[in-house]
C-alpha cells in the first residue's frame, strides 16, 4: 500500500476510535457511541470538502485584481 494510503486509512481509524470514545465517555452507552462515532466522520468529511470549496473560491478571488474581483450586490 502507498505511504500516504495508509496514512489516509491510519488517520481514518484513529478518528472513528477518538469519535466513539468521546461519544461513549459522554453517553456511556456503546450503542450511541458507535452511532455518533460512524456517522461525525462522514459528516465531518462533507464538511471539510465544503470548507476546501469556499478557501478554493477565496483563492481564486484573492489572485483576481481589486477591479476584477466580483462583487456580491447590497443587500
Amino acid at each position: 500500500m502507498p505511504r500516504p494510503a495508509l496514512k489516509t486509512l491510519t488517520y481514518s481509524l484513529t478518528h472513528f476510535a477518538v469519535a466513539i470514545s468521546v461519544a461513549f465517555a459522554l453517553t456511556g452507552s456503546w450503542k450511541a457511541a458507535l452511532a455518533i462515532g460512524l456517522i461525525e466522520p462522514l459528516v465531518q468529511t462533507g464538511a471539510y470538502a465544503l470548507h476546501e470549496s469556499a478557501w478554493a473560491k477565496a483563492g481564486r478571488n484573492r489572485d483576481r485584481g481589486p477591479d476584477q474581483q466580483i462583487l456580491s450586490p447590497a443587500t
